[in-house]
């Protein structure tokens, strides 16, 4: 029985780790004034979020938010992105963006593109506009 158990413990540590999805990563914005680190989401592993990890000027705060009380919060850390579903690999969907100069937030989807470069959507109804940002 022990060889057994031995064998199945080696085939575990042997096996290829999952590879990760191509929107994981750190992302340049499309105005080169932010990156955004996306990953699983801590509260949910099988979803999708992106935090602010660098700003060209980490001191902007986020003074155009709804709420009073978070204006004074900064952008650098924050959660921009969150929620996205999978809809197929390199293609989340039903996620939100956080827009800290408008203060708005939208129904959101990204993909990945072979070409390194991940397409960022925000939808109002069903007026769409897009960024592409690049792999940093």
């Amino acid at each position: 029985m022990r060889p057994i158990l031995a064998a199945a413990a080696l085939s575990l540590l042997a096996a290829p780790a999952l590879a990760a999805d191509p929107v994981e990563g750190e992302w340049l914005t499309q105005a080169g004034t932010a990156k955004v680190r996306i990953a699983p989401c801590a509260a949910n592993g099988e979803r999708m979020c992106g935090t602010v990890v660098w700003l060209k000027n980490p001191a902007v705060k986020d003074t155009e938010n709804p709420n009073a009380a978070l204006r004074d919060r900064p952008i650098l850390g924050m959660n921009l992105i969150r929620d996205f579903k999978p809809s197929a690999p390199g293609r989340w969907t039903g996620g939100k963006i956080y827009d800290p100069e408008s203060g708005k937030t939208y129904d959101s989807k990204i993909s990945a593109h072979a070409n390194g470069t991940l397409k960022v959507e925000g939808c109002v109804l069903v007026v769409c506009r897009a960024q592409t940002w690049k792999k940093s």
